[in-house]
């Protein structure tokens, strides 16, 4: 801890002097800042696309989140609707990742099969329309901050299902 303090601090130092020294003015630009694009995932909820979905396995119509965003201690209920351009089957696979701020807490690839089985479906998923409506009682003991999640799945064959990002997803100490 002692270590990431220190290179901090040492940034934070180092970064004014190595742009004044090289003439550098980011702050009295006249360009506009970069505009990256992004694709929200329709609905109430925190989720986009990690990048243009339009190739997908899984076309998501909407994810509705209640409460949004989710408190500890409470039920999640999710809701969500999307169509399957291709039948999924056993093999299937996710990568996710979970961090707290900038610490990683999870970093695994998982059979997707498997998981999904967590929500009452099971493999194969069929070609078409699909609906998903799902109860989860979240712990009381959530430790408070932001948490970033990233997730790409895809095919026992390696063809991208769908990639998603949730960003700054924020638990709070319950009154």
């Amino acid at each position: 801890m002692k270590l990431i303090s220190t290179a901090a601090t040492l940034f934070v130092c180092l970064a004014p002097l190595s742009a004044s020294a090289r003439s550098i003015s980011f702050f009295d630009s006249a360009q506009a800042p970069i505009q990256l694009e992004t694709f929200p995932v329709k609905g109430d909820n925190p989720l986009e696309y990690c990048s243009d979905p339009s190739g997908n396995i899984l076309q998501i119509e909407s994810v509705d989140l209640f409460p949004n965003p989710p408190l500890p201690g409470q039920t999640l209920l999710i809701n969500a609707s999307g169509n399957l351009s291709e039948r999924v089957e056993e093999g299937a696979y996710v990568a996710l990742e979970v961090k707290y701020g900038l610490i990683t807490l999870i970093k695994q690839t998982a059979d997707l099969c498997e998981q999904i089985k967590n929500v009452d479906l099971e493999c194969p998923l069929e070609k078409g329309e699909m609906t998903l409506t799902k109860q989860v009682d979240l712990p009381s003991h959530i430790p408070p901050g932001k948490y970033n999640v990233h997730a790409d799945v895809y095919t026992k064959d390696g063809k991208k299902i769908t990639c998603l990002n949730a960003h700054n997803i924020e638990f709070k100490i319950r009154p």
